[in-house]
């Protein structure tokens, strides 16, 4: 199966026709279209297109299937015999997108 590697949101996603996956939040209503143009290298096999850094013309589109927030992350911190400690939560907004093509 063909695949594409792209970058979004500083990390990069190895992603094939159909695969849904969650990318940092993008600013794109749910049902909408999302289109990746960094894309780092597509095909498969001998096929496979590398580009430096970027596969020139190539994209992969994808649909936004909701917006959302993951997980709450707890990060603690103490001091031993010091009487210190501190509680921080964080919840990172996330997109999740089905991807529908790969354009070369």
């Amino acid at each position: 199966m063909a695949y594409a590697i792209f970058k979004t949101g500083g990390k990069q996603y190895k992603v094939s026709v159909g695969d849904k996956l969650d990318v940092e939040k993008l600013e794109i209503e749910e049902g909408e279209w999302a289109t990746f143009d960094q894309v780092l290298a597509h095909g498969e096999g001998d096929g496979l297109v590398v580009g430096a850094p970027t596969v020139a013309g190539a994209s992969v589109v994808a649909k936004v299937v909701k917006q959302f927030k993951a997980p709450k992350v707890t990060a603690f911190k103490f001091r031993r015999r010091k009487g210190y400690h501190l509680t921080k939560g964080h919840r990172q907004p996330l997109t999740q997108v089905q991807i529908v093509s790969i354009n070369a």
